[in-house]
Formats: C-alpha cells, structure tokens, sequence
C-alpha cells in the first residue's frame, strides 16, 4: 500500500485529489498539512488520515509519497522537504516559476532517487486519451490546427459577503494576480497541444481583452506555431458571462486534419470523429480525471516507469508559453478611447 500525504488543504485537494486516493486501490491517504491552525484538522475529519500544522511532524509520518497542493510560492520549499524526506511527489501546476527553482527541485529529487511529476489532470481524461491514440493512429490525417477553448465567469468576481455586502472574490482575485486565466487554466490546454502532437511549440502569438481591471486580460488568445507545421489556438476566458445572471460556459476541442475532425465538447461530454466516410460519435467524459492520475501515479511508483505523467519539463514548458503569450497581450495593449461601461 503507498502511504500518500496531502500538502495544502484547499479546494483542489478537497475536490481532486482526496477523492481520487480514496478510489484508487493500492494508495491510502494516511495524513494531511495545513500550516493554517485546525484546517488540517477539518479536512482529515471528512477524508482520513493523520491531521497536521507541523511540517516537520507531517514528514516524520510514515509516508512513501506526497500531493503538493499548496500555492505555488511553497512548491519550491515543499519539494526539497520532501526529497530531504525520500518520498515521491506529485505536484499541483503549476509546479514553480522559475527555471532555476525547476531545476533545483529535480536535481534534489534525482538525488534522492524519488519521482517528481506535475499534476496535468487533462491529459487523463478519457477523452484526451482517446484523441491523443486517435492522432497517433493518424485517423483524421495529419493534424494541422487546433482549437482548443474555455470561457467561463471563474464562479464570478463578485460574491456576497453573507451580510448583504458585495465583496471582490478572493478566488477571483488570486487567479488574477496569479498571471489570468491562460496562466491558471490555459495551461492545460497547452500541455495537451504539445502532448498530442509530440510537437514543440517554436512560436507565440498573444492578445488580451480585459473586462476586468487587472494588469493582466481576463480574456487571453495564444496562437502557437508547432515544429510539425501545425496551428493551435487556446481560447481562456474567466469573464464570460460573468455580469450575467445565468452565466454558462464553452469548453471545447476540435482538432482539424488533412482527412477529417475530430470534436470533444463537455457540455454534454460529446466526443465525434467527422470524416470522409461518416461522423463516429463515442462515449465522452469529464475533462478531468484524477483517479487516471493516481493510478498512473501509482504505477510509476511502483515500475519506474512514468508513462503519460507529465514531468517537471512538460509543466514547465506549458507554463513559460503560456506566461509568454500573457506578456505579448500585456505588452501590446490598447488603451480604450473612452471608460468601459457595465450594463446591468
């Protein structure tokens, strides 16, 4: 059985990667950290294992590997405590911002002959897994563009504060400050582009609208040029339909060959092959699968052998293209003739 300690007791561990341990045979989850007073406490009461708000406690536990979900300023610091600790880590994106950071982690963990990989979560997805058989099979020719989108309103950036007061969200304001919905959702989208493809990326292209007020846009286009001579597009939105009171979202992928289409969209999990002989429709799915991750996790933990896990690299590459395509639609912004106006 591997003994798996969750870092960071936030939403993501609640959602993710808590559920996924419990339905995973083979791993348990055997304790939890939270340097905020009694949340460890309160998140072990709904998923098990040991609680802790001592870091040096939580390492001295038995473990053989740790989820890192806490926010990226500590992954750094989390990683080399747990190569010091000689247990494997699964990483939260993304993993750090740095290259010199990236670097230093990996080396640490290789010393100490321990796994590091990052938590891409798309790529297990069962619709990923079949797109990406599918272009490797070549059932839609040669793939020459892709678009890749996701609008949606980030749950809203105003929420009521439970007193009738009408706050700014912390959510909303983190992911912002954080780099905008490319940096924080985009790349996803990036990392399956250049997975499905095993093609790098060797130009970018980015522009921004804002909605919002931030230095970076609320709503990001990339255009990224691949070494196969392909196209992709990545759409990333968090203020579509954010004023409205039914706000909805699109999220879609549509790869374009030289033989057919292929279309996946989660609203309805529709998954389609369109070629010259007729439409294949399959079964679709959720665009994230953190059960598929575990249990690549816990393969790789026990054979060696990462499989589809995207390494430090992957994580890194998707980020700094993703951190590229932010600047060029901060740096070429147009400043509006006249104040934007919300119509309510």
């Amino acid at each position: 059985m591997i003994r798996v300690g969750i870092i960071g007791c936030g939403s993501v561990a609640g959602f993710g990667h808590a559920p996924a341990i419990h339905r995973t045979s083979g791993v348990e989850l055997a304790a939890a950290y939270d340097p905020v007073p009694g949340k460890a406490q309160e998140f072990t009461q709904r998923n098990g294992g040991q609680p802790f708000d001592d870091l040096d406690a939580f390492f001295s536990h038995p473990l053989d590997a740790v989820s890192i979900c806490s926010p990226v300023g500590v992954h750094h610091d989390n990683v080399l405590r747990a190569a010091a600790a000689k247990v494997h880590v699964l990483c939260e994106k993304p993993v750090t911002t740095t290259r010199e950071h990236a670097e230093e982690m990996c080396r640490a963990m290789s010393f100490a002959d321990r796994l590091l990989m990052v938590g891409l979560v798309y790529r297990f997805s069962h619709a990923a897994q079949d797109i990406r058989r599918w272009v490797r099979e070549g059932v839609i020719g040669e793939v020459r563009s892709l678009r890749l989108v996701y609008l949606w309103n980030l749950h809203g950036q105003w929420m009521n504060d439970g007193s009738g007061k009408w706050i700014e969200s912390p959510l909303w304001r983190g992911r912002m400050l954080e780099g905008g919905p490319m940096v924080d959702c985009g790349v996803h989208q990036i990392d399956l582009a250049r997975w499905w493809l095993g093609s790098e990326v060797v130009r970018i292209h980015g522009a921004g609208a804002w909605v919002s007020n931030y230095e970076a846009p609320d709503h990001v286009y990339a255009h990224l040029d691949h070494e196969s001579g392909a196209h992709t597009m990545v759409d990333m939105s968090f203020t579509y339909g954010h004023t409205a009171k039914e706000p909805t979202s699109t999220f879609t992928y549509e790869l374009i060959g030289t033989g057919g289409v292929i279309r996946y969209n989660r609203e309805g999990w529709k998954l389609e092959i369109l070629d010259g002989s007729n439409t294949r429709a399959v079964p679709g799915a959720s665009e994230k699968n953190f059960e598929g991750m575990y249990e690549a996790w816990r393969d790789a933990i026990q054979t060696g052998s990462i499989g589809d896990l995207p390494d430090v690299e992957a994580g890194m590459r998707a980020m700094e293209i993703a951190q590229e395509a932010t600047r060029q639609a901060i740096e070429q912004r147009v400043a509006p003739s006249r104040p934007a106006t919300i119509v309510s």
